[in-house]
């Protein structure tokens, strides 16, 4: 794993973290896929995961596209999935 992708991962904990009423229970693992991309896949408390998602998903798309960004400019393709 390189130092860029335990940044972005860095950035989804520091993200999430103060959204949800449980900090302590939030949990990010990154892993390389086949097709060479980065999955972070976050877990929260299941009571916190309406809180991640927000209204329509606007909550979690916006940190989809901030890390995009932020593995764009590294070259890099990354995948944001919260697990339930």
């Amino acid at each position: 794993m390189s130092d860029s992708n335990t940044n972005i991962a860095g950035l989804v904990e520091e993200l999430v973290t103060p959204l949800v009423e449980f900090p302590d229970e939030v949990v990010t693992t990154t892993t390389e896929t086949e097709d060479g991309s980065t999955l972070i896949e976050v877990q929260v408390n299941p009571e916190d995961v309406g809180r991640v998602i927000g209204r329509q998903g606007r909550v979690i798309k916006s940190i989809r596209t901030l890390c995009r960004a932020a593995g764009s400019r590294h070259g890099m393709n990354i995948e944001v999935e919260l697990i339930d």
